[in-house]
């Protein structure tokens, strides 16, 4: 009997291995920026979306926030705000990248405390770890 596409999809492996994935990522990301404040401060400077004035604010909170999503994925709890503020997150992400490269900025993602710079490469795995919450937002209990 052939394996459908759909019970993949409902699979409960599939949905704790996006937990896995997403939560490493984001607790990663999180410490990586939790430890140089100043340096991603300057990160999102680059960007040239957000005031000056909230810059400082944000280079503070968004990595807590995502060492605590992230966290809270992978232990289980709060699964469905975590995956939702994600989600969220992502969206931001990809519409902070996508300006960047409109706007022509040649600047550095500000992404785990690296020089990784802003390219479709940067884009496509930010889409892929949108996938990934869609799907846990959508699919899992």
């Amino acid at each position: 009997m052939p394996i459908s596409f759909d019970t993949i999809r409902k699979h409960p492996f599939l949905s704790r291995s996006f937990r896995v994935i997403l939560g490493a990522v984001f607790i990663f990301a999180g410490v990586e920026k939790i430890f140089a404040p100043a340096d991603f401060a300057q990160a999102i400077r680059n960007y040239m979306i957000l005031p000056l004035s909230v810059t400082n604010l944000v280079a503070i909170v968004l990595p807590w926030l995502e060492l605590f999503c992230g966290f809270f994925l992978l232990a289980g709890l709060f699964i469905r705000a975590s995956v939702l503020l994600i989600t969220i997150l992502n969206l931001v992400f990809i519409f902070a990248l996508l300006s960047v490269m409109v706007r022509g900025l040649d600047i550095s993602c500000g992404c785990f405390g690296s020089v990784t710079p802003v390219d479709w490469l940067k884009i496509a795995e930010n889409v892929v770890l949108l996938s990934m919450s869609l799907h846990l937002l959508f699919s899992a209990p």
